[in-house]
């Protein structure tokens, strides 16, 4: 066994017992996804305060929750569309909170320019997943980009714990431009492959 594998197999052993708790007490994963939603308001909260390394230990813990929901979901033979369509909706409300969190700080702080930075940002995560959701109803699969949500979140975190969070959302903007262009530009092309382009 590898050494990073050995860090897996010791970080998946908690989560393990928490997905086996969840599946004895039979807590249904819509619930637990709510449960990470709240909690990322928390985080939101610390952000807003100023309390980057308190956000960034809320933000963990949420997102403990936010992989443990689809596990318990197999678990429990509980998958359904509504259970993936719910998912996707309260990670739009987690991602925006963490954003807002953010802007009322820079507001607070007089910061004009980050609140600017920090909204650009919200605006272009949002398209980073609307763009794949609307290209994925017209086309196969559009996954190009490399700015999608866990990396967005690793990067809060790394924001937080480093108190280097006006140079991440820096990162998070920029990669998110570029994936948002990267998916318009690949589902023109699949489209233009079949025949099917929209005429302008």
């Amino acid at each position: 066994m590898t050494f990073t594998g050995l860090v897996g197999r010791i970080c998946l052993f908690p989560l393990r017992a928490i997905i086996r708790a969840c599946v004895v007490l039979r807590i249904h994963p819509n619930v637990l996804t709510f449960v990470g939603v709240l909690i990322n308001f928390a985080a939101a909260w610390a952000l807003a305060l100023g309390r980057f390394v308190t956000a960034g230990f809320i933000m963990i813990v949420a997102n403990i929750f936010d992989f443990i929901d689809g596990k318990v979901a197999v678990e429990l033979g509980q998958v359904s569309e509504f259970g993936g369509f719910w998912d996707s909706v309260i990670d739009r409300f987690s991602d925006i909170a963490l954003f807002i969190g953010l802007i009322y700080l820079y507001s607070h702080l007089g910061r004009t320019d980050y609140v600017m930075i920090t909204s650009l940002a919200m605006m272009f995560s949002i398209m980073t997943s609307y763009t794949r959701a609307r290209a994925e109803s017209l086309i196969a699969r559009c996954k190009v980009g490399f700015m999608e949500r866990p990396e967005r979140i690793v990067l809060f975190m790394i924001g937080a714990f480093t108190n280097r969070m006006a140079g991440v959302l820096w990162v998070i903007l920029v990669l998110s431009i570029f994936t948002v262009a990267d998916r318009i530009i690949l589902t023109y092309r699949e489209l233009r492959t079949t025949g099917r382009e929209a005429v302008v």
